[in-house]
């Protein structure tokens, strides 16, 4: 390969560049971005920098080496698989013999077609949006008890905003299990943040939207709405309306690969900050490599932070059952728990290293 194009100016972009060079490729390498801000990470968003306790400039990843060329505020619209090309929205058409597709997932919506004023968070402009809507001290109503929902809550109570948060599931146990999810839950309601939890899905009222009536037919209202309901791909440059399916080496045809949130590994997206750096470098060496290269085996790890807690688990999610308390005590919000095929603290500092460990099965000794 001489020329390696990514697609996609995000954690899992700049990461796969930086594996190339790492692992020896001398080639061009070309960083195409969509967004006209310099590549960032995104978990800051929901918490120190929506509060203004961190400023923007802080979540900028760091730059690619000076070998590297980083073209941003520029949108691929297609990939010519036949010519090897890819296509940008200002007609330039940018030649490649590997390709890196990594351009993630934008934040799906709720509203109508008709319908104006819904607040998403996904971008550094949607943080600042909020930001500027959050000065007014408004009631804020948000749709979706994942993990982007209830730091958001979390991030009202910091400023003190009235803040209710609506599902047709109780908050995280689908993710994480009902145990964590119990947890985060009670720590939420004793921060103030108002939980309601109606089954059946949810539909978006007003334009500008004001409220949202809940599967039983109950409505709620704020004087702003977030939607926290998920992300969506973004693989409609590409000809599809779902995810990129890779293999377990993250390749999805001789000479491209796919990592971070719009790739599928084994039929499944996970997207998270941590599986978008593993299946970077996983990509990477298999676009160098091949068969020789590892295939992905990362122990799965995900962290989450809000309503005074900071909880960090490794295995598959979601986690059954009572956990084995390892260290400190739940009741005081400092903890190391352990299930079976995973393991978790709660406010508690631990190398991750030592924590993937204590999350890997234990082998059983045969008779």
């Amino acid at each position: 390969m001489d020329r390696v194009v990514v697609v996609g100016a995000s954690l899992a972009g700049l990461t796969a560049a930086d594996a190339l060079r790492v692992q020896g490729y001398e080639g061009a390498i070309t960083i195409v971005g969509g967004e006209s801000h310099a590549p960032y990470t995104r978990p800051p968003l929901s918490k120190g920098v929506l509060t203004g306790a961190e400023p923007p400039e802080t979540v900028r990843l760091v730059p690619p080496e000076d070998d590297i060329e980083l073209r941003i505020g520029t949108t691929a619209v297609a990939l010519d698989r036949e010519r090897q090309v890819v296509e940008l929205e200002n007609g330039e058409r940018v030649p490649y013999d590997g390709l890196v597709i990594a351009t993630g997932g934008r934040a799906r919506s709720l509203v109508a077609p008709d319908q104006t004023g819904e607040y998403r968070l996904r971008t550094l402009d949607d943080c600042l949006a909020l930001q500027a809507a959050f000065r007014a001290r408004p009631n804020v109503l948000i749709v979706g008890a994942g993990f982007l929902g209830m730091e958001i809550a979390s991030t009202c109570r910091v400023l003190g905003l009235d803040v209710t948060v609506v599902d047709r599931e109780p908050p995280l146990q689908r993710v994480l299990g009902e145990y964590l999810g119990r947890l985060i839950t009670e720590a939420a309601l004793d921060a103030g943040v108002r939980i309601k939890v109606a089954a059946g899905d949810a539909r978006l009222l007003g334009s500008p939207v004001h409220g949202v009536q809940l599967g039983d037919g109950s409505v709620e209202e704020g004087d702003i709405v977030i939607s926290a309901v998920g992300d969506v791909p973004n693989s409609g440059w590409l000809g599809l309306r779902g995810p990129v399916v890779v293999d377990d080496r993250c390749r999805v045809a001789p000479g491209i690969v796919a990592a971070g949130d719009i790739a599928a590994v084994g039929g499944l997206r996970t997207p998270h900050w941590a599986s978008a750096v593993d299946q970077a470098r996983v990509a990477a060496a298999a676009l160098l490599h091949g068969d020789a290269a590892p295939a992905l085996n990362a122990v799965p790890y995900y962290w989450t932070e809000g309503h005074g807690l900071e909880i960090k688990v490794c295995g598959p999610l979601p986690v059954h059952g009572e956990p084995v308390v390892l260290e400190g005590s739940v009741a005081e919000r400092d903890a190391v728990l352990r299930w079976p095929e995973a393991a978790a603290t709660i406010n508690h500092r631990m190398p991750l290293g030592k924590l993937k460990r204590l999350a890997a099965p234990r082998e059983v000794a045969l008779p």
